[in-house]
C-alpha cells in the first residue's frame, strides 16, 4: 500500500513543483561566487615522498601542476591558523600575482624573484591557490580541505 502523503509529495517532486530549500540556494550561489573564469585548475602531482605529505614538524607539503606550472606548497596550521609558503615555478612574469584563497578571505601576494610567496593567519577549512598571469588564463589549485 502507498502512503498517500509519500505518493503526493512524489507527483509535486516529478512535476518540479517543490520549491528549492532556500539554504541549497545560498550555498549554490556562495560556490558559485568561488569560481575563477577561465582557470586552469592545477592538479595534485607526486612528491619524492607522494603528493600529500605532512612531515614530522606537522606541515603539509603538497605539489599541484598545470598548464606548465608546478605549485609547490608548505601548509603549517599553528594556533588554530594557517600559515601557507609557497612557490610557484617557473616565475609567471613580473606583473604574476598570487591570490591564496579561502571561501570567506583573499590575500593576495606578489610574487619574489625566485616565485616565492608566503600568507600567514588563515582560517582553517578549505584553501586554494591561484595564480593570475598576465595575457594568459589563470591558474588555480584544487580546493584543499586543511585541519588544525
Amino acid at each position: 500500500m502507498i502512503n498517500d502523503e509519500y505518493f503526493l509529495a512524489a507527483l509535486r517532486l516529478a512535476a518540479g513543483s517543490d520549491p528549492i530549500p532556500s539554504q541549497v540556494s545560498a550555498a549554490a550561489r556562495d560556490i558559485y561566487g568561488l569560481r575563477i573564469p577561465r582557470a586552469v585548475t592545477a592538479t595534485p602531482a607526486a612528491r619524492a615522498a607522494g603528493p600529500d605529505v605532512r612531515d614530522p614538524d606537522g606541515c603539509h607539503l603538497v605539489r599541484f601542476v598545470a598548464d606548465g606550472l608546478t605549485f609547490d606548497l608548505e601548509v603549517t596550521v599553528g594556533d588554530g591558523l594557517i600559515d601557507v609558503a609557497g612557490q610557484v615555478c617557473p616565475h609567471p612574469g613580473e606583473d604574476a600575482v598570487i591570490d591564496v584563497k579561502t571561501p570567506h578571505l583573499t590575500l593576495t601576494r606578489h610574487l619574489a624573484h625566485n616565485g616565492n610567496f608566503a600568507a600567514t593567519g588563515l582560517p582553517p577549512g578549505w584553501l586554494s591557490v591561484v595564480c593570475h598571469r598576465p595575457g594568459r588564463a589563470p591558474v588555480q589549485t584544487r580546493w584543499v580541505r586543511i585541519r588544525p
